[in-house]
């Protein structure tokens, strides 16, 4: 039987710390996944099969990251319900999850398989890469179906307190892309082809993983073939928290796209450095990203079983606990600047500029805490509208506009590098009162219904 568990039982700390450990730990698989790809592209096919993934790598992580809000959405409802301890109502939950994950991955299918040529021709993708790139693209998708059950179900799982289960899932698939890779590429000779059914073999093992750990939970809630079906219900919340998250991660996207326009404006250097940029902040970005998946699911539960008090404990843990692993990690990383920046790139003028970049940004990583944090809290409550406003105002369009004023005056790498910590400490500080506000306004709704 797959373990659950009610997080705000027993020592919380410790609860929270080892399931947000699991998570950290498939973000970095995930990640592996896409740098595995990259070196047996590069080193076994060519540069131009590294461009064709390249063109179409836009695309797909917008369709990706759109049903990873929808995801949020479900581990959200889920977890209330479990909270709740309505089991009936949880079984519906998760068999709307998968229902809802079918449909969204086939309908994607038949979308990027017929109008693949398209939506390439939109981002201009060269005429000598576009029949790889459609063909990539259109292999890619049949993979969607799989990629969409295990996010949804990886989303359920971790409502539930369980995070081990993604993981052992996550780490089979990748076991599976590694062997599909040699074997399709180097073996099969299949090129950028061999990559996309590659991704389809692993990503098609994570899903069927999941599904087997769902049915192996409780019997009275036990995922069941012949139970799939969509609940309208269950359906409406989903979508009411999911598409506002689904639609921050979509435009975050899409100003990161604004963020590379204007570094590529600047020099080959600066681009060279912020490549490598984005790769080392991974080490303090992921862990950040682990413990506010975390207090979502804390929120959550805690929601479900109206504990209020709860909810405000478990997310100033997992503040503390973020900022305290962020200031130690960033100042590990200004120590150790230059050699994290030559793991990928050797040229020395490059490796300076990197760490001139981080020791602008990194000192004050740990406002990217705050926001993040109170954010998924906040999220795990079901209040997903404002928290969205509050990113997209900040974090999309102030940043763009920032970056614009720069650029006009000869903006190099170090004033791009600027327009990050501003706006983290800007959506802090909004984040910050918008979250005191909502739980003032529970606490008076509380007190009310006391009254009553």
């Amino acid at each position: 039987m797959a373990k659950t568990r009610n997080l705000t039982k027993g020592n919380i700390v410790k609860n929270l710390i080892f399931f947000a450990i699991p998570l950290l730990l498939s973000s970095l698989v995930q990640q592996l996944y896409n740098t595995v790809d990259l070196i047996f592209v590069g080193n076994m096919i060519s540069k131009s099969a590294s461009a064709a993934i390249g063109a179409s790598s836009l695309l797909i992580t917008c369709l990706v990251g759109f049903f990873g809000g929808m995801s949020v959405g479900t581990g959200v409802v889920v977890s209330h319900i479990f909270g709740a301890k309505d089991y009936g109502k949880l079984s519906r939950a998760i068999h709307n999850a998968i229902a809802f994950s079918l449909a969204g991955g086939f309908f994607l299918f038949v979308v990027g398989f017929l109008f693949a040529p398209v939506f390439l021709a939109w981002i201009h993708t060269p005429a000598e890469l576009h029949a790889n790139a459609v063909g990539y693209l259109r292999i890619y998708c049949i993979s969607f179906a799989s990629m969409f059950v295990y996010n949804m179900g990886s989303g359920v799982l971790r409502a539930v307190g369980d995070s081990r289960s993604p993981l052992y899932a996550q780490l089979a698939g990748g076991l599976v892309n590694v062997a599909a890779d040699y074997f399709l590429i180097r073996i099969m000779a299949n090129g950028v082809f061999g990559v996309a059914l590659a991704t389809l073999f692993s990503q098609t093992v994570a899903a069927a993983l999941t599904l087997y750990r769902l049915h192996k939970m409780d019997s009275e809630y036990a995922f069941q073939f012949r139970k799939i079906r969509f609940s309208t219900d269950i359906l409406s919340e989903v979508i009411r928290i999911g598409v506002p998250a689904g639609i921050q991660s979509l435009v975050i996207t899409l100003s990161n796209v604004m963020v590379q326009y204007h570094i590529n404006s600047i020099s080959e250097d600066a681009i060279a450095a912020f490549t490598a940029y984005f790769k080392v902040e991974l080490i303090i970005y992921l862990p950040i990203v682990a413990m506010g998946q975390a207090a979502m699911a804390f929120a959550g539960q805690c929601k479900g079983a109206d504990d209020r008090e709860g909810i405000r404990k478990g997310t100033k843990i997992c503040l503390l606990l973020s900022i305290i692993m962020t200031i130690v990690i960033s100042v590990l990383a200004l120590l150790c600047g230059a050699a994290l920046f030559r793991v990928f790139i050797k040229e020395k003028a490059v490796i300076e500029l990197g760490c001139r970049i981080i020791r602008i940004s990194f000192p004050f990583y740990f406002l990217y805490c705050i926001l993040q944090i109170l954010g998924d809290s906040l999220r795990g409550c079901g209040e997903v509208k404002c928290p969205m406003w509050i990113v997209l105002m900040n974090i999309c369009l102030l940043r763009t506009g920032l970056l614009f004023l720069i650029a006009p005056q000869g903006g190099n790498a170090e004033s791009v590098a600027s327009v990050y910590p501003v706006t983290w400490g800007i959506t802090a500080v909004c984040m910050i009162v918008y979250y005191l506000h909502y739980h003032k306004k529970e606490i008076i709704v509380q007190e009310k219904r006391g009254l009553t």
